[in-house]
């Protein structure tokens, strides 16, 4: 089956912009582990990629540039074979010597690949990478792109280098999970006719990241392809877990404890909270380790309406973490249908509703587009209120600000069926809009909306009360 580039219509835009500049650009590409970051690039760029390096993991300096080499003379086709050097700077030299011999006039992509494991500590490969740069690529007709999925190492250390590299990046490229709409294009492009309410399962259990994505085969349900990649013997993502976080950290148990901790409270947690379930002894630690979590795609940090910056609620959000640590781990039994058993329990529905919020929560475009107000500026939020002597607590799933004087508030349902609004129900949002109008003070009209599966009924307690409804099949938009 021949590959297609799915999405990723920026990114695409953006690495062609570089090649087709009159300038020699340097393009970071970024991203967690098994999104596509690799794939893009080859795409793209196909035949105008003259050399292609990639990091080895936890290998020595030494076997780092002996696979250098031998690619090296692989691209060369030289009737001499070049010998292996010692250090990353006669390595470099190597490569200028090679450029040239290809000439100036077609533009030239050079691809180093999981940076990071290639620039280990006292390698010296950046210092070498910033040379190179400084002294031959910038003034040849080059594109250099940096590729790496440990997001926050990249960003640090090369984004932001302090040294040779120092803004010498010319294009950013931040590769993330295909949305919904991304992820019903892919399938469709493996010949897999799926309705949006098995894409949302699937969705639920791993996510959009490509690669886990392949795994689902034509024919069979959604219950039936997570039983056969999350549960069965060999299943991609019955183990996933143990190598996803010690690819992209060096103290990934550090990263695993904190996941842990998010995931015990899966509305989110303050950041002091966090330090104190954590256990950590360093507030900085836990500083470091979320903004490596949060470049990496695996949490999120909401902010929460009339709150102060303390009150930002940080969510565990990786979909496949969450179901790994909620279904997996636990039950590795090679049970044929163990999924099917656990689907039905009450642990499921539970947490189908929270994977549905979390899921809507990434597709705010989406809702803004479906409300009509994707012209006009808006931000969004969560809202929680303790109880107080005077005042009930309440909370609410998703708030949209707008500025034509409107507050949208979302109550999130995940049903497997069009939901009916029942009194109680009915009588508990008004309650909500109440506290919620009386908590902040707020002068704006507000208005309910609902963002569910397969829609609502109208009756009598939801018209009058009900403005919008959105349904799963616009969050694909």
């Amino acid at each position: 089956m021949e590959k297609i580039l799915i999405g990723r219509e920026k990114e695409k835009e953006i690495l062609l912009e570089a090649l087709a500049s009159a300038e020699a650009e340097m393009v970071s590409v970024i991203g967690r582990r098994r999104v596509g970051k690799t794939f893009l690039v080859r795409t793209v760029y196909k035949d105008a990629i003259c050399l292609e390096i990639e990091g080895i993991q936890n290998a020595p300096r030494k076997e780092q540039l002996k696979d250098f080499t031998i690619r090296l003379n692989r691209a060369a086709k030289s009737a001499e074979e070049i010998k292996v050097p010692t250090n990353w700077l006669d390595a470099f030299y190597l490569l200028i010597d090679y450029l040239e011999n290809l000439g100036d006039e077609k533009k030239k992509v050079i691809f180093f690949d999981e940076l990071p494991w290639l620039a280990t500590h006292k390698s010296g490969f950046l210092r070498a990478l910033g040379m190179f740069w400084n002294s031959w690529a910038s003034r040849h007709n080059v594109v250099v792109v940096i590729c790496g999925s440990a997001a926050s190492w990249m960003i640090q250390k090369v984004v932001n280098h302090k040294g040779g590299l120092h803004n010498r990046i010319t294009k950013r490229l931040h590769l993330k999970p295909f949305t919904l709409g991304e992820t019903s294009a892919f399938f469709k492009s493996r010949n897999i006719n799926f309705d949006p309410y098995q894409i949302i399962q699937i969705y639920m259990a791993m996510g959009g990241v490509p690669h886990y994505l392949k795994e689902i085969k034509a024919g069979k349900s959604a219950i039936q392809n997570i039983q056969d990649t999350c549960f069965s013997e060999t299943g991609l993502l019955r183990d996933e877990f143990s190598r996803l976080y010690p690819a992209l950290f060096d103290k990934a148990k550090l990263h695993i404890s904190l996941v842990r901790t998010l995931f015990e409270k899966k509305q989110g947690m303050t950041r002091k909270e966090l330090i104190k379930k954590s256990k950590l002894s360093s507030g900085g630690t836990v500083s470091k380790i979320l903004t490596e979590l949060k470049h990496s795609g695996f949490i999120e940090i909401y902010h929460t309406y009339n709150k102060k910056k303390k009150d930002q609620l940080i969510r565990l959000t990786d979909e496949y973490s969450l179901f790994y640590l909620q279904f997996i781990e636990n039950n590795i039994q090679d049970e044929p249908d163990v999924w099917q058993r656990l689907s039905q329990t009450q642990p499921y529905k539970s947490w189908s509703g929270y994977a549905y919020e979390n899921i809507c929560l990434k597709h705010i475009p989406s809702v803004k587009k479906t409300l009509g107000i994707s012209g006009v500026y808006a931000t969004s939020f969560a809202f929680s209120s303790k109880n107080t002597a005077s005042q009930k607590g309440t909370q609410i799933d998703l708030l949209i600000d707008r500025n034509d004087h409107v507050i949208n508030l979302f109550e999130i349902k995940f049903y497997n069926t069009t939901l009916t609004l029942t009194k109680t129900m009915a009588d508990g949002l008004r309650e909500k809009m109440r506290i919620f109008q009386e908590t902040t003070k707020t002068n704006k009209q507000l208005f309910w909306g609902l963002i569910t599966t397969f829609g609502l009924v109208p009756n009598q307690h939801s018209i009058g009360l009900i403005e919008q409804v959105i349904r799963m099949e616009d969050l694909f938009d």
